[in-house]
């Protein structure tokens, strides 16, 4: 049994010796072993790229030298290559409330939303619009644009979040097919009400698609709870898949019989050995899958996906807001003397997994705290973005990386005109 996890009043700072006690006493600590981090680094920009589980380097180069190297094409058979994506798939249901046969792993996110927003105006074909945030991700709003203009009938409205979180059925109207958002802000952090969201979509007939890639892994997920209908997310961030990582569909079973993914592929066939002229699709989310799925890719994944599917989801959630409300709380007092402005909400319920701070110096800011050992990342035009990824993240990490940057801001170190050189990934 685990022992308890101490907590932290977020009106209250505490000692950096305080918080090596929390993080002694933490049952995830030993989580921490599992990940391959550089000695000395704050990584912060998990909610971007997650850091690499210690087991990846071994399982990849078990798969290109026992797989690929020694069995050629055999390992589909004698690796188990041909059920690695619906493993994988299956242990991501466990940590997003679903059933194995609801979940594929495939593609990318941005593909997979295609995919779910096509089938969902089919199931809607009296209606037209597609709703979503302005401020929603870019490329979930590229999808959206595209698909519509590629239909010729179909158009995207937008919402404000505001009108949104106060009265999600507003913003709603008879002509509305499908509802698209992400769980969590990208920017912000700020976290929706899924169940609550879901059945005021759901209320005025429209279905909901939930893009998950800033949620799972750091957040609850309960999209059976939720009665959500689609939902999407990506496997390298909280996952820890690996740069590029496949990322997954959701699709409840409630539409397995009449939703057809507007992408057909010989995976996604009900018999793709069978080598059939006509497309007859597999059952449940595995007619999702289009082309052949990328081994090594997934055996990366599987790694991040084992680790985190091995963990207590309520211990990563408590953990995480101990984090944030840590790190939030040693900011707060000299945060506007130094120009900035929290974006992150302070309720619990409506934050997710990371702190983002407005300044209108961000980008040579962010840059000065890397070079300090805190790895942060810049969202244009004007936010600092901090992940905390509660699986491999210490509480003396949260003290350090405020003390670093208020360091940075006291002394001026920001300013140093080397900080000004703009690269191509923010």
């Amino acid at each position: 049994m685990s022992k308890p996890q101490a907590s932290i009043d977020p009106s209250i700072v505490p000692s950096r010796e305080a918080c090596a006690a929390l993080d002694a006493a933490d049952p995830l600590a030993s989580v921490r072993e599992a990940f391959a981090l550089p000695p000395g680094l704050i990584y912060l920009d998990g909610n971007s790229l997650g850091a690499m589980p210690a087991a990846t380097p071994a399982r990849l180069q078990q798969a290109l030298q026992d797989g690929w190297g020694r069995q050629l094409v055999g390992a589909w058979n004698g690796a188990g290559w041909i059920g690695l994506a619906p493993r994988v798939a299956a242990a991501i249901a466990g940590l997003i409330g679903a059933q194995p046969d609801e979940v594929a792993v495939a593609d990318s996110t941005s593909v997979n939303l295609f995919k779910l927003l096509a089938i969902a105006l089919r199931l809607r074909p009296q209606r037209r619009s597609i709703v979503t945030e302005s401020g929603n991700f870019p490329t979930d709003l590229y999808v959206a644009q595209n698909l519509t203009g590629w239909t010729g009938t179909h158009r995207l409205r937008t919402v404000e979040r505001a009108q949104l979180v106060e009265d999600p059925a507003s913003v709603l109207d008879d002509d509305t097919a499908v509802l698209t958002l992400s769980h969590v802000d990208y920017r912000s952090g700020a976290m929706h009400d899924m169940a609550r969201i879901t059945a005021a979509a759901h209320a005025r007939g429209a279905l909901v698609v939930w893009d998950l890639a800033h949620s799972t892994g750091a957040v609850p997920v309960d999209l059976a709870a939720a009665n959500a209908d689609f939902a999407v997310g990506c496997g390298y961030k909280y996952l820890n898949g690996g740069p590029g990582a496949p990322a997954y569909a959701y699709m409840a079973r409630r539409w397995h019989a009449e939703a057809r993914s507007p992408l057909a592929g010989w995976f996604g066939h009900h018999e793709p050995f069978a080598f059939r002229p006509d497309y007859t699709p597999a059952a449940g989310a595995t007619q999702l899958q289009c082309g052949t799925p990328p081994i090594l890719s997934l055996v990366a994944l599987a790694a991040g996906v084992d680790l985190m599917a091995g963990l207590d989801a309520a211990a990563l959630r408590r953990k995480s807001l101990a984090l944030t409300d840590l790190f939030i709380a040693r900011c707060q007092p000299w945060l506007a003397e130094h120009g900035f402005e929290l974006l992150t909400p302070l309720a619990h319920e409506q934050r997710g997994s990371q702190v983002s701070l407005r300044h209108a110096r961000a980008w040579p800011i962010c840059q000065a705290l890397i070079e300090l050992g805190v790895i942060g990342d810049f969202r244009a035009p004007d936010i600092l973005r901090l992940g905390f990824a509660p699986a491999y993240l210490r509480h003396v990490d949260a003290w350090d990386a405020a003390e670093r940057l208020h360091q940075i801001m006291r002394d001026g170190f920001w300013q140093d005109a080397r900080f000004e050189t703009r690269r191509q990934v923010t």
